[in-house]
């Protein structure tokens, strides 16, 4: 995360509007770089906001990361085989998902669920989903690492 920047860079950044708006009388012949120009201009404050705000990003390549497992899976469904089969591909990314938010290795969650299931009651299914499992996955983790 990005503290408050220092004063010489918000002059800075305020001088390169002043300059962009100026310039952009003598742009009458470079159609595309007034349209660039106008652009940013029109959207200054937002570009800028973090400047303002230590806690704003001034990014969002975190949420482009998040993004690009569920870009995948949507490719993905598209070679699944069948509409049931898209769907089990779609309940597996949203399991290892699950898994991520709860910080679980989902390797390691879906190897514990797995040597269950087998003899796990049908009607409790619910009990192996990550954040019922969270906690045991996590602390058995734990004991490994410290033996």
């Amino acid at each position: 995360m990005m503290g408050l920047l220092p004063t010489g860079t918000r002059v800075w950044l305020a001088a390169g509007v002043t300059d962009m708006r100026k310039g952009m009388d003598g742009l009458a012949g470079l159609a595309q770089m007034a349209v660039a120009i106008r652009y940013v201009l029109t959207r200054w404050s937002a570009l800028t906001r973090y400047t303002e705000d230590g806690t704003i990003e001034i990014d969002n390549n975190a949420a482009e990361r998040a993004l690009r497992t569920v870009d995948l899976g949507r490719g993905n469904y598209l070679f699944a085989g069948s509409d049931a089969g898209g769907e089990r591909a779609a309940a597996m990314y949203s399991l290892i998902g699950s898994a991520k938010l709860l910080g679980l290795d989902p390797e390691r969650y879906l190897r514990e669920v797995l040597t269950r299931i087998a003899d796990h009651p049908v009607n409790r299914v619910d009990e192996l989903l990550p954040w019922n499992l969270a906690a045991e996955i996590t602390d058995t983790t734990e004991q490994r690492l410290a033996a």
